[in-house]
């Protein structure tokens, strides 16, 4: 069983029975080398570590970005993502940097790193939360908020439903995405192996490139930062 926000595109989106998205992907992959079947529990962001640490699934692949905070309750596999944030605004905004956020109705999705972005960068700003990021985009269309703080894969991606928005700037944190086991689960040892022989036979290079149509940059699934 394994918690996941959805829809977060291009990493998890769809309706009930079929997911899609790349950390899908991994998860099958995954799957069917541990010769298991993948059962996905759709979760909300704010609450997936404590429905994770209630054991109500095993894992967690849900674009979580490794955080020292994080780290200190769960435990996370190697990187396999690296992500920064960004600015999405309106096309024709005046906003083309973090700098004019002063003061702005910025949107972010609760739970997630951009909203700690803001919180700790953008104090006079007028901070908006929503349960998913596609709501947020959702305001932002509508002109309800200036603004929205995202990881960038995402936002990007998001340009190709969204016409009239796009990615202003682009905010470098040096995030990377794990997958997220209770501490001391013993499967986390086991999917870090299948991911290095992931990375060795091609398969994980074939899902990257399948949603992001570019190699993965060398360093993922190294245990090295980068």
């Amino acid at each position: 069983m394994v918690g996941s926000d959805i829809p977060y595109v291009p990493f998890e989106f769809g309706e009930p029975p079929r997911y899609d998205g790349m950390d899908m992907d991994l998860l099958h992959e995954i799957g069917k080398r541990l010769d298991v079947k993948v059962v996905i529990r759709k979760t909300p962001f704010d609450t997936i570590f404590r429905d994770l640490a209630q054991d109500r699934f095993d894992m967690v692949a849900s674009s979580v970005s490794i955080t020292e905070k994080r780290k200190k309750v769960v435990d996370f596999s190697l990187p396999y993502f690296n992500a920064d944030q960004s600015v999405m605004v309106q096309r024709g905004s005046s906003i083309t940097d973090v700098k004019d956020l002063a003061g702005k109705r910025v949107g972010v999705q609760i739970g997630g790193t951009g909203e700690l972005w803001v919180k700790k960068h953008l104090t006079s700003s007028d901070i908006r939360t929503y349960d998913v990021v596609d709501d947020a985009f959702k305001a932002l269309a509508a002109s309800q908020v200036d603004a929205v703080i995202n990881d960038f894969p995402s936002s990007k991606y998001a340009e190709r439903s969204y016409e009239t928005l796009k990615v202003a700037a682009t905010i470098p944190t040096g995030e990377q995405y794990g997958l997220v086991f209770p501490r001391g689960s013993e499967l986390r040892h086991r999917i870090n192996q299948i991911l290095l022989e992931m990375k060795r036979d091609g398969a994980f290079d074939r899902i990257y490139r399948k949603w992001f149509k570019t190699a993965p940059p060398d360093k993922l699934l190294s245990g090295r930062k980068g």
